[in-house]
């Protein structure tokens, strides 16, 4: 049996990962373990960065965004040469196992570790909610919340002014945040990758909201859909409707986790902490109906189609 394992946070943050560090360090000295932390991801795998954590460790960051291990990206994790660096200073610290916590990157490069030998469990610690084999990614939860409470001050005051707002929220190939959005804002449109982006059914819509007498439109965006505000001129020029562009951008990673994600965390720590004491690698959590499931890593990767397709069927309706 396994005695010493790590855990490291990688790629973007989200709300909800000092919780999963939390409950990876906890659950792991309960169940005998010796546990490691290791700072900024796999940069500070391969640098060394590593020391021994304790409960004391963990204290009072459950409620806490960000993560307190630090994350970074490091491009030539790709490399053999640089992942055999990682795997080095993993045995010289004698770590058996590691919990990587993190998005699609952080998952690749788990697998990678697996096929070089190291016992692996990945955690989904983004906002995007673009992790295939799970229902919900941590982190995803608090984004939607916050993105959805800018949201309604926003239409405040465009209700007032009788504007079109234009908002754009995260999620680069995944719409879950925009969408899930739009239905609680009740927006007026939504424009994802799913979705497509038709620009002239876009102006004539909003410009038969402003004949109709609407006081105000709301449109919500993924980003790299477009450029927001050069849309919002052209909205402004086509329909008549004074229109606004907001850029939410990375608000929405930050701040205090929400129940459900700080729930989620501690479920899923636990569960990968005992898949490495039962020498399972190359496995991710996640959860589905409720239920905490473990697959192979490589589930991960395919495309939530079936989920965001649902999503949208509602805007249709409801929009």
């Amino acid at each position: 049996m396994i005695k010493k394992i790590g855990v490291l946070t990688s790629g973007g943050d989200s709300p909800g990962m000092n919780a999963t560090i939390r409950a990876v360090v906890r659950s792991g000295i309960y169940f005998g373990l010796e546990v490691y932390g290791i700072h900024d991801g796999y940069l500070g795998l391969v640098e060394g960065n590593i020391e021994p954590m304790t409960r004391n460790s963990v204290r009072e960051i459950i409620n806490r965004g960000g993560t307190i291990l630090g994350s970074a990206r490091l491009k030539s994790f790709k490399e053999y040469d640089v992942r055999k660096k990682a795997v080095d200073q993993l045995t010289k610290h004698g770590i058996e196992g590691l919990v990587v916590i993190g998005g699609d990157g952080t998952y690749r490069g788990a697998l990678e570790l697996t096929r070089m030998g190291i016992l692996c469990v990945g955690l989904p610690g983004t906002i995007d909610n673009d992790i295939a084999s799970t229902d919900y990614t941590i982190g995803f939860d608090t984004a939607v919340n916050t993105a959805v409470e800018a949201v309604d001050r926003l239409r405040d005051t465009s209700s007032s002014h009788q504007r079109c707002t234009i908002v754009e929220v995260m999620g680069r190939h995944c719409g879950d945040i925009a969408v899930t959005t739009a239905i609680a804002t009740g927006a007026e449109m939504v424009i994802t990758e799913e979705t497509g982006f038709d620009l002239p059914k876009v102006l004539n819509e909003i410009r038969q909201a402003k004949k109709n007498n609407k006081r105000h439109a709301l449109i919500i965006i993924s980003e790299n859909i477009t450029d927001v505000h050069a849309l919002a001129r052209l909205v402004e020029e086509y329909s008549g409707f004074e229109t606004r562009a907001t850029v939410l951008g990375h608000i929405q990673r930050g701040g205090n986790p929400s129940v459900f994600d700080r729930v989620l965390a501690s479920r899923l720590g636990i569960a990968a902490v005992e898949l490495l004491m039962e020498g399972k690698g190359g496995r991710c959590v996640g959860i589905v109906d409720d239920e905490i499931k473990d697959s192979p890593l490589e589930d991960a990767f395919t495309k939530k189609e079936s989920k965001i397709a649902k999503q949208i069927r509602v805007t249709e309706v409801l929009l």
